[in-house]
C-alpha cells in the first residue's frame, strides 16, 4: 500500500510540474504575442486559470500528506501526551467534518457545472468544481488514515507537538539541524 501511495504522490508531482510549465508557457507566450505582435492566444487565460485551481488543490493534498501545512506546535508540544493525543483526535474530527462540507458543496457545484460552459473553450465548468472535489476526498482519506493510527496507538501516527517526523529540529541558535 505504501508503494501505491508513493507512486501516486510522484505522479501528482509530475502532473503539477507539467501544469506549471504549461501555465508559464501560455501566460508568457500570451504576453509576448499581445505586446510584440498585437495578438494573443484566446484560450490561454482560461486554461491557465483552470490549471492554477487544480495546482492549488493538488498541492494542498500533497502538503497535507507530508504534514507541511502551517501549524503551531508550540502550545501542543507543552501539553502532556494524553492531552496532545486528545487534541489531535478532536482536530482530526473537525477537519473531517470541514472536508465533508467541502466535498458536499463541491459535488453540488460539480452537478451545476455540468450544464454550464466556459466562455472560450466551452468545457464544462464542472472541471473547476472537480478540482476541489477529488483532492478533498484524498485529504479526507489521509486524515482518516492518520486518525485510525492515532486511535489504534500506532507509533507512526502524526500527532502535532510530538516533534518533526523527519528528524529536523531548530536548536537554540535558530538554525536547522538534522539528527
Amino acid at each position: 500500500m505504501k508503494r501505491v501511495v508513493e507512486a501516486l504522490e510522484m505522479v501528482t508531482e509530475w502532473i503539477m510540474a507539467l501544469m506549471l510549465a504549461v501555465m508559464v508557457a501560455l501566460v508568457f507566450g500570451n504576453v509576448v504575442l499581445r505586446y510584440g505582435f498585437n495578438s494573443g492566444i484566446v484560450a490561454a487565460e482560461e486554461l491557465a486559470r483552470l490549471m492554477f485551481v487544480w495546482l492549488v488543490f493538488l498541492g494542498a493534498t500533497l502538503a497535507l500528506r507530508r504534514h507541511q501545512h502551517l501549524g503551531l506546535d508550540i502550545v501542543q508540544a507543552r501539553l502532556p501526551a494524553r492531552v496532545r493525543r486528545a487534541c489531535a483526535i478532536i482536530s482530526h474530527l473537525l477537519m473531517i467534518y470541514a472536508l465533508w462540507l467541502f466535498i458536499q458543496g463541491s459535488w453540488f457545484q460539480l452537478l451545476i457545472g455540468m450544464e454550464t460552459r466556459s466562455t472560450v473553450l466551452s468545457f464544462p465548468m464542472a472541471f473547476y468544481a472537480a478540482a476541489g472535489f477529488f483532492p478533498a476526498i484524498a485529504m479526507a482519506l489521509t486524515i482518516l488514515a492518520n486518525l485510525w493510527k492515532i486511535l489504534s496507538g500506532d507509533a507512526t501516527a502524526h500527532i502535532p507537538g510530538n516533534g518533526d517526523p523527519h528528524g529536523v529540529t531548530a536548536p537554540q541558535g535558530g538554525a536547522i539541524a538534522e539528527h
